[in-house]
């Protein structure tokens, strides 16, 4: 693999990251990963970081696994289980579509001279099932918060703005010299 299909897969697989159903008690940070040092210095995914990492505090699974915490009900139980199996099926189709169209795309770019209109095509397919795949985790995040009691919403905010203030100060201790 060439250094320029290495970077897009690396551009376009880095947030899906966080989104790993093989560990549902852990939470991936969204810009940590393969590409962490491109996108750490991202003014976009600078912006973009905290809303998504709130949001995705709400994931299914997520909720499930500290359900003790929760102080769940057998019926929140059941609702969020639906929840995170339906977007589990509906998100590994569509990183399975993604995954063939990086493939794809990798194949073109390391043709000797790569044929940019066959690249543009697997890229933006990629990106769209990339994107279906963000839609139904940030859905089921959406869903998923309604199935909680207001004192359950209150306890991961709380959960979220010292996951916030952890981050913030971790960026300030490894860039002294940048201002927030």
């Amino acid at each position: 693999m060439n250094w320029k299909s290495a970077l897009v897969v690396i551009v376009l697989a880095t947030p899906l990251a966080a989104q790993q159903a093989e560990k549902p008690d852990t939470m991936h940070h969204l810009m940590m990963g393969a590409g962490r040092e491109m996108m750490m210095g991202d003014p976009m995914m600078e912006r973009m970081g905290p809303s998504l990492m709130r949001m995705m505090l709400y994931t299914p699974q997520h909720l499930l696994a500290r359900k003790d915490a929760l102080g769940l009900t057998p019926d929140q139980v059941g609702r969020l289980t639906a929840l995170r199996d339906g977007a589990k099926t509906a998100r590994d189709a569509a990183m399975a579509e993604a995954e063939t169209h990086l493939h794809e795309l990798e194949q073109v770019a390391n043709a000797a001279k790569a044929d940019t209109a066959a690249l543009k095509t697997h890229f933006q397919a990629a990106h769209t099932a990339m994107g279906k795949a963000h839609w139904t985790m940030l859905a089921a995040s959406a869903q998923a918060r309604a199935v909680l009691t207001d004192a359950q919403r209150a306890k991961v905010q709380v959960w979220a703005d010292s996951m916030q203030a952890w981050t913030d100060q971790h960026r300030r201790m490894m860039n002294p010299g940048k201002s927030p």
